[in-house]
């Protein structure tokens, strides 16, 4: 069975999952948000296991016009839902409509439940309500300028929820941001990384996943695992494929330090959990008390912003301490998430590159500064 797939992204980062698709073996094509491709029970497996920077894989079951309500119940209940769903499925109803005739979203759900309804009461000779005691299928309807789209998502808890995280600060970076920070600064393990901002340590963790080869969904479980479409054996096999790929042995170079001491502990523990503690090298360090060792090293972080009152001086800062690192060292690569767009003027340097990135939901920039190679 060939399922058409979406993987659903971050604004601004489609080229990122999609270039992480495609090294899977997939072809993509992209629209905002999102990243579409076609395979089989496999490609759901690898790439809820495999991919660090997807929001969500979601299988598209019906993508059509809708205006009336008796449209889409009768579209939605023709789809092919008895191929996927069986007689006991678990089938909450999510969704969203904009710049749409159908604009009730309540409504929407409410009418794309019954027609799932009816089909599989027609399907599985089923009189009387559905028992709905089985696996979960989440089935969304998105519909925008009248085009629905119905998918249903294989994952369950967003991608980013790795499993590692047993504590976490104010306002945690996600994992699936902080993979993409690294995929973006083309991060391999070869080479020294730190971060000075470390927090509850999840670009450290990323990275050290990276470099130990070590598949992101392998520490956690997925809707689809339980499907019958899927056959058990199958996520056996790759899982045990994978954990066979990953380089535990590999030397790393990767260093966390935060100012707060509670914040270290924290990220230590998250480390733990995933088994990746010695992997990484933990302080309590002041940014201005940091230094780098000469050569090619990378700096990836996402520092405070200072958009809280009174921080804005001690922020600065801290930015021209990442300025005067890059002066000593030549060879350090920067690359930087902050909402402060006078970053480029406070330290003093303009970036090789930027891209428009959205922590959350504040618009950020992700500074890029590329360090002096050894032939240059």
């Amino acid at each position: 069975m060939t399922f058409k797939l979406l993987a659903n992204t971050p604004m601004g980062l489609e080229r990122v999952v999609a270039d992480e698709i495609e090294s899977l073996g997939y072809e993509t094509t992209l629209e905002n948000g999102r990243v579409f491709f076609e395979g089989g029970p496999e490609a759901i497996i690898r790439t809820n296991l495999m991919m660090r920077t997807a929001d969500r894989i979601r299988i598209i079951i019906g993508d059509f016009e809708a205006k009336t309500f008796d449209e889409l119940f009768e579209q939605t209940k023709a789809l092919p839902w008895s191929d996927i769903l069986g007689p006991g499925a678990e089938f909450p109803v999510t969704g969203r409509s904009h710049k749409s005739t159908l604009y009730s979203v309540p409504d929407v759900q409410r009418i794309v439940k019954k027609a799932v309804v009816e089909h599989l009461r027609d399907a599985f000779s089923i009189r009387g309500k559905l028992p709905e005691s089985g696996p979960r299928y989440k089935i969304d309807i998105s519909i925008h300028k009248d085009r629905a789209l119905l998918t249903i998502d294989t994952s369950g808890p967003a991608l980013h929820r790795r499993g590692y995280r047993t504590g976490q600060g104010e306002a945690p970076i996600k994992e699936t941001l902080a993979a993409s920070m690294l995929k973006l600064a083309n991060y391999d393990g070869t080479k020294p990384l730190i971060d000075p901002f470390a927090g509850s340590g999840t670009i450290v963790i990323e990275a050290a996943m990276i470099a130990l080869n070590i598949a992101p969904g392998s520490n956690r479980t997925f809707d689809s695992e339980k499907w019958d479409v899927i056959p058990p054996e199958e996520w056996r096999r790759v899982r045990m494929e994978l954990e066979d790929a990953a380089l535990y042995d590999r030397e790393t170079e990767i260093y966390a330090s935060d100012i707060d001491e509670r914040m270290i502990r924290i990220a230590r523990d998250n480390a733990m959990e995933v088994g990746l503690d010695d992997n990484i090298r933990f302080e309590v360090k002041d940014i201005h008390d940091l230094s780098t060792r000469e050569g090619a090293v990378q700096m990836v972080t996402n520092p405070p912003y200072g958009e809280r009152i009174g921080e804005a001086k001690a922020v600065e800062d801290m930015y021209r301490r990442v300025g005067a690192l890059m002066k000593s060292n030549p060879a350090l690569s920067v690359y930087l998430m902050t909402s402060n767009k006078e970053f480029e003027h406070i330290v003093g340097k303009k970036a090789t590159k930027r891209r428009k990135l959205f922590n959350g939901y504040i618009e950020t920039t992700f500074f890029q500064y590329w360090g002096k190679r050894a032939e240059d």
